[in-house]
């Protein structure tokens, strides 16, 4: 009585079992042999794909990690390149798809498919020069960042130059005008002096030394004034001496009319005290003059005296 025996035969993954083969089939154990041959070669097929989706998994987050790199490169502040220039060449380092894989999923994964390491040739030569591209952005950013620096220096020093020459021109115009002020000031207190001086010797007379007190009116004097007192010179000498009074003269005040380089008008307010031979005092008269001053030379003297009402 023969017993009812058989065989296993592997079925591939995703079967729903192991097919029981029964002895007495037509298949022998060469066919048995085959299937499981088959069987193996769909498992390490459904391996190798599985593979090669972790790989294009692992390449798309590349991808993505790029991306957000380059994006976040060109959102760095030009004021600091050094910093997006790391960031770049960081995401590069660590964003490369072999990374990715595993050592047992390169292996798997390359045989399997022979058009696999050409992708990843690719990829691995647009990682490479990555970092290149991303480089760029920070030396552009550098020489914008440069160029406003040198813009913004620019625009300071001419600022700069233009207080400065405003400055220096407020300083001379200032200087000017103090000197000019000075000036005048000088000039106004020569004419004065000068005015006071003709004015004394014109009232002070004394007919004890009526010649020398004349002349010295003559000295003080130019130009028409002169003229006209030295014409009359002889005979004013004569009646100072016959009245036997002297004179003593005071300017009280003084004060420029006009003044050019040359000449002035002052006027002059002065008074003389009259005393006759015998002492007695007479009361102060009072003098109002407008006296012209001229240069002669190095001196100032009187061209021009007229009485005031």
């Amino acid at each position: 009585m023969s017993s009812s025996t058989g065989y296993t035969v592997k079925s591939p993954p995703g079967s729903d079992g192991d097919a029981q083969v029964p002895s007495g089939s037509p298949l022998d154990e060469a066919d048995a042999e085959e299937l499981t041959l088959a069987a193996e070669a769909a498992e390490a097929e459904a391996q190798a794909a599985e593979a090669r989706a972790e790989a294009a998994r692992a390449r798309v987050r590349a991808a993505e990690s790029r991306r957000r790199a380059r994006t976040a490169s060109q959102r760095l502040d030009a004021t600091e390149p050094v910093k997006a220039q790391a960031l770049s060449s960081y995401s590069a380092a660590t964003d490369e798809p072999r990374d990715a894989q595993t050592p047992g999923e390169r292996s798997n994964a390359h045989p399997a498919d022979p058009t696999q390491s050409s992708t990843s040739t690719d990829d691995d030569r647009g990682d490479t020069a990555h970092p290149a591209k991303a480089e760029s952005l920070p030396r552009a950013s550098l020489r914008d960042a440069l160029g406003r620096l040198l813009r913004r220096r620019s625009t300071m020093v001419a600022v700069a130059l233009v207080v400065i020459a405003l400055a220096l021109a407020g300083s001379g115009y200032s200087i000017r005008h103090h000197h000019n002020v000075a000036e005048n000031n000088r000039r106004a207190a020569e004419f004065t002096a000068a005015a006071r001086q003709g004015v004394v010797a014109l009232t002070t007379l004394d007919f004890n030394r009526a010649t020398a007190d004349v002349q010295r009116v003559l000295d003080n004097s130019t130009g028409s004034f002169r003229g006209d007192f030295q014409a009359r010179a002889a005979d004013f000498t004569t009646v100072i001496q016959q009245s036997q009074v002297a004179t003593e003269g005071k300017v009280n005040a003084t004060a420029i009319e006009s003044m050019t380089k040359d000449s002035a008008v002052v006027l002059v307010a002065a008074t003389s005290q009259v005393t006759n031979s015998a002492g007695a005092r007479q009361e102060p008269r009072a003098w109002r003059l407008s006296v012209t001053v001229t240069r002669e030379g190095d001196q100032l003297k009187m061209s021009k005296v007229e009485f005031v009402p």
